[in-house]
């Protein structure tokens, strides 16, 4: 188990029968280390519980946030429900998002690359945990059938729901079997109806479609509380065919665990929490929202699919898991970041053949689909745009795309565009494509005429060096390291560099100025003075000093 989850941890200590992949084991994890907080006082799902963890991602740095656990939930109409829910436990931040992976944070990018290149299918097994209790049949409705789990308000005032946001909907290929897991919103309807949203573009509409033609509904089963393995591979756009199960099968380093629902031919992970099953109605849509997104803004009512259920199943004591979605950054935008980085780079890397491509970063902070900076050690001038305009056959492709060599942090906003104003000339180096297809965001909702002209356009810039320049006007390295050692004998306070944090030629640094600068360390600068009096230059009256030529000096 070279790549399971229990690399790092304290799953030594878990009770028999808990897997140290699954939620429970992950949320222990997180107490032990100072990373959950346990709400013991009521707290109303419908109008306190997500402004309430809401507001560590507007009003604290990200290093402080935590999952909440709220033990004593009720909601808007007095109901008390004896479930509890956790919020911010897949990636309230970039610690708690890590140790979901079961890895440092130096190793989410191998690991990603790893389990998308080889994924372990899935070992179907005769029972599990998220099958202890069964409400099925005549019992369907003897807990109130979907009144009985506390599904939170996202964001109210705005939402006209509670919505399922964790929600891992699994279906099937009609035609190959193979399964498909995608994480969509899920409006709760009445005790045994939700909506589900899922754009025409995604897998899980390919199987509807095919189901359609066919003429008959598609089994489905909504798993909530699964492995944190299962929801971060669930969210990954992986291609046509791929069993996301299966990717979170290498991610935790085995195959992961299913059981065959009740009621409908799918299989679901047999240490989830919670599943509920049901069939998507083929033969009608029907309006769903409004919901807010991760564009920042409230997508407006559309015909989105139908769920009916057939049964819910769950553990003995179940714990609902919820989400913080909408305006990033969030935990739904944290979770996608990493995974999402590393598809692309392996589509330019192995796809386009661009082998110069060293790194790919998406802001987190603006939904991982708006900016995209592709970091190269290019092989020739071509390359920069090459990798940009390959870009633009992704599924959802960026706004704005920015190529920068492989001394510039491309989660610096300033570095980078530090990089834009002196690496590229707009007229040369800026190409404007347009039209293409509106992409996922607000202006889709905005009427032709109105302000705003719905075709879609992206910006790409290649802001490499086209020539040698200059060093960069900072202390060399190891004067700065030096410093930093005096730094921390001087107690100072603890220092987070940013790229960059030394000087480092760029190729225009001819040998005699080098030279020069090791005599000024030496103290001996003198000796250049003398040297440059010596090549005084004799100018004659009137001269205009935008006349006077002062390089090759």
């Amino acid at each position: 188990m070279h790549n399971s989850v229990m690399a790092i941890g304290v799953h030594e200590s878990l009770p028999a029968g808990i897997k140290p992949y699954e939620l429970r084991s992950h949320l222990r994890e997180l107490e032990a280390r100072d990373l959950l907080v346990r709400v013991r006082r009521s707290i109303d799902k419908d109008t306190e519980m997500h402004p309430l963890v809401r507001w560590q991602f507007r009003g604290l740095p990200e290093a402080k946030r935590k999952a909440f656990l709220f033990e004593s939930v009720r909601d808007s109409r007095g109901r008390v429900f004896d479930i509890p829910v956790v919020v911010g436990a897949l990636a309230g931040s970039e610690e708690i998002y890590t140790l979901s992976m079961g890895c440092t944070s130096d190793e989410v990018l191998d690991r990603w690359s790893r389990a998308l290149a080889n994924p372990i299918p899935a070992r179907v097994v005769d029972e599990g945990p998220v099958q202890e209790v069964v409400w099925a049949g005549d019992t369907l409705m003897e807990r109130g059938g979907l009144d009985e789990l506390p599904v939170p308000m996202s964001t109210p005032g705005f939402d006209n729901a509670p919505y399922f946001n964790s929600a891992i909907w699994v279906t099937k290929d009609p035609e190959t079997g193979v399964r498909n897991a995608g994480v969509y919103r899920g409006m709760i309807k009445s005790p045994l109806r939700t909506g589900v949203f899922c754009d025409s573009n995604n897998n899980t509409s390919l199987n509807w479609e095919k189901h359609n033609a066919l003429g008959r509904p598609m089994p489905a089963a909504a798993v909530i509380g699964a492995p944190p393995a299962v929801y971060l591979s669930a969210i990954q756009m992986t291609p046509v065919g791929v069993d996301e199960l299966a990717v979170a099968g290498a991610l935790i380093g085995e195959p992961l665990e299913l059981v065959r629902c009740k009621t409908v031919d799918i299989e679901v992970p047999a240490y989830a929490e919670i599943v509920v099953e049901g069939i998507i109605r083929t033969d009608y849509l029907e309006p769903e929202g409004s919901f807010g997104e991760a564009h920042g803004y409230c997508d407006p009512r559309s015909l989105s699919f139908s769920f009916e259920v057939t049964a819910i199943t769950h553990r003995r004591d179940p714990i609902f898991l919820s989400i913080i979605s909408q305006l990033t950054p969030s935990e739904s935008s944290k979770t996608k970041q990493s995974g999402y980085e590393t598809q692309v780079l392996r589509y330019l890397r192995d796809s386009c053949g661009l082998r110069g491509v060293q790194r790919v970063s998406l802001r987190e902070d603006l939904m991982n689909r708006q900016v995209c900076v592709v970091v190269l050690r290019k092989t020739d001038r071509y390359e920069p745009m090459n990798a940009l305009y390959s870009m633009l056959s992704q599924r959802q492709t960026p706004k704005l795309m920015v190529a920068v060599d492989d001394d510039i942090d491309p989660t610096d906003d300033t570095v980078v565009n530090w990089a834009i104003v002196n690496r590229s000339q707009p007229h040369r180096d800026l190409h404007v494509i347009h039209p293409r297809i509106t992409q996922f965001g607000p202006l889709r909702y905005v009427a032709n005429g109105e302000n705003y002209d719905r075709e879609d356009s992206a910006i790409l810039i290649d802001a490499t060096r086209k020539a040698d320049l200059p060093p960069i006007a900072l202390p060399a390295r190891e004067f700065m390291e030096r410093a930093r050692e005096l730094w921390q004998e001087l107690g100072l306070p603890e220092l987070e560099p940013r790229s960059p944090w030394h000087g480092y030629s760029l190729g225009l640094w001819p040998a005699d100025q080098a030279n020069e600068a090791d005599l000024a360390t030496q103290g001996r600068y003198f000796e250049t003075g003398e040297k440059l009096i010596g090549k005084q230059r004799q100018v004659p009256r009137g001269t205009r000093l935008k006349d006077v030529r002062t390089h090759d000096l």
